[in-house]
């Protein structure tokens, strides 16, 4: 046990106060699983309504699978959405000591419980999937993972994380997320303990499912879907050419009935064989008419989308007549995107820290130790010699204390370690 492990174990007291959590997996596979319904089939505003509401009183289970359907039956919105999702886990993840942080924390003491935890994650193998997984609660705003644990070599030790489907879950009547098993299919077990993982970052009045982005936008997907519906009757009524054959009033009922059966053929063979007493006409449709409107409710509700999800719309499509064409536009709009993405790791950071950093940094050290955070890596700017230059003023002519790690990152440049060579700075004459 190394130096800041004792100091550790001077400052944390006892482990008695940790409750232990319970190895091997709670939540296993079934076949269930692989079932599901289909609730935005047939969608309507009073059947989507009653899905929420039962949602809000803990029947989520119908509300997560229609989640799920949105964005398969609308390509738009799966990009809007999946553009979110990977703004955050696109980033590189790294574990920051919680003295980097937080001022008067034992340096020593927490730099080695951020190793640790460093170590314990980079030996999940699922752990990218479980961040990806994660990150389906931007829309569905819960997003469940558990913590599977194991003795190795004496210490109790998080060997795996595996996801909970969303058709396993379920509220209490206070909000609390429980988990359905095989043994409890109804109202779910309540979550012990440094066991589960539970990422809400929108929810609303402390409900998890009041505020998610797809509920947000469940009612602009409908609209979309009714004109996107009505679009394509119009298109197989008004947009074909109506075919009329006409014959002579002498014409006997066979006759007719032949004549009909070649007009029904032209549908799918495009050629047919009359009489010359037949007259063929094709009248198509539209002519002199104005286009029909689906298409521009189609693209309003695509734009609400995108107001939703990235908070802009001018990344997304330029629209030509409003503004489209402006340089300065999209890098405006792309700003309000960066805010959200900082939220985004915000609000991930905080769930990670407390769900995974803090039971893996306590059982080992202590109930007191110094908990690591968890953030993702921003990209270094593109005007690397304006950075440069800042910094140049902040530390010499304003002689700011800036912390060499930061600028490291700042500027993308790698941290150098104990006893490596380090390139040398000019000599000043």
């Amino acid at each position: 046990m190394g130096l800041a492990s004792r100091i550790v174990n001077a400052l944390r007291g006892t482990q008695d106060n940790i409750q232990r959590p319970k190895t091997g997996r709670i939540v296993q596979s079934e076949v269930m699983d692989r079932w599901r319904d289909y609730p935005a089939d047939g969608l309507t505003p009073s059947r989507l309504a009653t899905i929420l509401r039962a949602a809000d009183q803990g029947a989520a289970d119908e509300a997560l699978v229609l989640f799920e359907q949105m964005e398969e039956k609308d390509a738009h919105l799966f990009s809007v959405a999946n553009t979110r999702r990977l703004a955050l886990t696109g980033l590189k993840w790294k574990i920051v000591s919680a003295a980097d942080v937080r001022e008067g924390v034992d340096q020593a003491a927490a730099d080695e419980v951020a190793a640790y935890c460093r170590e314990v994650l980079a030996g999940l193998e699922r752990y990218d999937e479980v961040l990806q997984h994660l990150s389906l609660a931007m829309g569905r705003n819960v997003a469940v993972v558990e913590n599977v644990w194991d003795v190795m070599e004496g210490e109790l030790r998080l060997v795996d994380m595996v996801p909970v489907p969303f058709e396993r879950l379920s509220f209490d009547a206070m909000g609390g997320v429980r988990v359905l098993t095989k043994n409890d299919l109804f109202e779910g077990i309540e979550l012990p303990p440094n066991k589960f993982v539970v990422h809400t970052p929108h929810a609303v009045s402390g409900h998890p499912m009041r505020g998610g982005l797809l509920r947000a936008t469940a009612l602009t997907y409908l609209g979309k879907h009714f004109a996107l519906k009505d679009w394509l009757v119009f298109a197989e009524v008004f947009g074909m050419p109506v075919r009329i054959a006409r014959y002579e009033p002498s014409a006997t009922p066979e006759e007719k009935r032949e004549l009909l059966s070649m007009l029904e053929s032209l549908g799918s063979d495009a050629s047919g064989i009359f009489s010359k007493a037949v007259e063929l006409q094709f009248l198509e449709a539209g002519q002199g008419k104005a286009p029909p409107p689906y298409e521009n409710i189609c693209n309003f509700f695509n734009r609400e989308l995108s107001k939703a999800w990235l908070g802009e719309t001018l990344t997304v499509e330029t629209l030509s007549g409003q503004g489209g064409s402006n340089s300065s536009a999209p890098r405006v709009h792309n700003e309000v995107r960066l805010d959200l993405r900082q939220d985004d790791i915000v609000r991930e950071g905080r769930t990670i820290r407390r769900d995974i950093l803090g039971p893996i940094a306590r059982l080992q050290f202590g109930f007191n130790v110094p908990v690591p955070f968890f953030t993702r890596q921003m990209a270094p700017p593109k005007d690397l010699t304006k950075l440069a230059n800042v910094l140049n003023v902040a530390v010499n002519d304003l002689h700011m204390k800036v912390p060499a790690r930061w600028a490291h990152d700042a500027l993308g440049l790698p941290l150098a370690g104990d006893g490596e060579a380090t390139l040398t700075a000019r000599s000043v004459e």
